[in-house]
């Protein structure tokens, strides 16, 4: 019940995410047209403790919106898209930054990552050992 609960939430947030940017041309005074498209850029990222995304529960979930600009509920929508934007969207390319010590101290953060980046799908699942290593991967991406 929980994996299905979490992928009614994701779709439901991924559609809000995708469609809200879109509905401003919608609106727009007939006869006019947007002055340039965008491969659409929305996510919607989530965060839980444990190690298997069909046990554990999302604690926390943001969207993420990048084109035609940064927004979303993300806390740092700005320094996210530039992050996301510097790797391609491809999220296995953020690593850890260096100068970072996290202790070895096992207790498992999940993050997902559900949605469209630059018009091609994202599904992306992570289990870091801690927070502190999560927050040293994709500093911006992951802080919310």
């Amino acid at each position: 019940m929980r994996n299905t609960a979490r992928w009614a939430a994701t779709l439901g947030l991924t559609a809000a995410a995708v469609c809200a940017p879109l509905s401003g041309a919608a609106q727009a005074a007939p006869g006019t047209t947007p002055s340039a498209l965008y491969a659409p850029s929305a996510l919607v990222l989530t965060l839980g403790h444990g190690d298997s995304a069909t046990t554990v529960a999302p604690e926390r979930a943001v969207t993420l919106t990048c084109a035609p600009g940064p927004s979303g509920t993300h806390p740092a929508a700005g320094a996210a898209c530039a992050e996301m934007n510097r790797v391609s969207g491809d999220l296995d390319a953020l690593t850890m930054r260096e100068g970072v010590f996290c202790t070895k101290q096992y207790d498992p953060v999940l993050v997902t990552v559900d949605g469209v980046w630059q018009g091609e799908r994202v599904s992306y699942e992570r289990v870091f050992s801690n927070a502190c290593v999560m927050n040293a991967h994709g500093s911006s991406v992951f802080a919310f």
